[in-house]
């Protein structure tokens, strides 16, 4: 399972509203409630910040 470094999460935000993003180590996806869209994470801890890729909840 991979993992976002807390350096990358602070700085991180929605691509979509500019909001805050919740990191989900289970599932390994960065969650925006505001716009409630997850965002995945690729191999090397690559967040995946593609709105149009990006999957609703």
């Amino acid at each position: 399972m991979f993992m976002i470094k807390k350096e990358l999460l602070d700085i991180l935000a929605c691509p979509k509203c500019k909001g805050d993003l919740n990191y989900d180590k289970k599932k390994n996806k960065l969650t925006c409630k505001k716009c409630r869209l997850r965002y995945g994470v690729l191999k090397g801890n690559i967040p995946n910040m593609l709105i149009d890729e990006a999957e609703k909840y």
